[in-house]
């Protein structure tokens, strides 16, 4: 697998939004990475259906859904039908997860499944052969700009072990904390899909700041 640089739209200028859209689409990003909060799952409120719909008119990459929210079984078709290309649901929220990942792949997306800091890679065993991908979670969910937990490393080899295991296709995504400082040294652990948001929306230049990244990262 390639690996991949996904900017986080969290931290993009939403006065802008359009502008920080095309400057993704020309950049050397694979995905959007776009992370949706409900004020319940996770203690901040980012934006819904409208936004994700604006974004998809724009984006010309994968458009790759984060949903930090409680009982994201009721939007599944909404989503799908505003242009997500991945669905990740929270391990913490999903009470069915097995129901939950097939309806996604249902309604032709892929699944993804994210794992709070807190929460083992163990607890997905029994259903990584099904996953598309894995979203380590490198902060603590709800905030952009927080530092990276260095746990994080032990997680995504421990995880990459498992789906070696289970001869998944399943990819590695790394969400929270991520610069060039640590980018390389996730990708040796086993990711393959980095999330960067204020990394590279606070930087001088952001087509630069990417670039850069992906470089680092092969």
């Amino acid at each position: 697998m390639s690996n991949l640089i996904a900017p986080s739209i969290l931290a993009a200028d939403f006065a802008n939004l359009q502008r920080d859209i095309e400057m993704i689409n020309n950049s050397e990003a694979d995905w959007f990475h776009i992370d949706i909060m409900d004020g319940v799952f996770v203690p901040n409120i980012s934006f819904g259906m409208p936004v994700l719909k604006a974004i998809a008119k724009h984006a010309t990459k994968i458009i790759d859904v984060h949903l930090m929210i409680v009982n994201p079984d009721q939007y599944i078709q909404t989503f799908a039908d505003l242009g997500a290309n991945i669905l990740t649901v929270h391990y913490e929220a999903c009470p069915h997860l097995h129901r939950t990942v097939q309806a996604i792949k249902a309604a032709g997306m892929k699944a993804g499944v994210a794992l709070n800091p807190h929460t083992p890679i163990a607890v997905l065993e029994d259903i990584i052969a099904d996953l598309d991908l894995v979203c380590i979670m490198s902060v603590n969910p709800g905030f952009g700009g927080q530092s990276f937990i260095e746990n994080t490393y032990k997680k995504t080899a421990q995880l990459k072990h498992l789906i070696e295991f289970a001869e998944s296709n399943c990819q590695i995504e790394i969400d929270g904390g991520v610069t060039n400082e640590n980018a390389n040294e996730l990708i040796e652990a086993g990711a393959n899909v980095l999330v960067a948001g204020s990394y590279i929306f606070k930087s001088k230049n952001p087509t630069e700041t990417i670039a850069d990244l992906k470089n680092s990262i092969g």
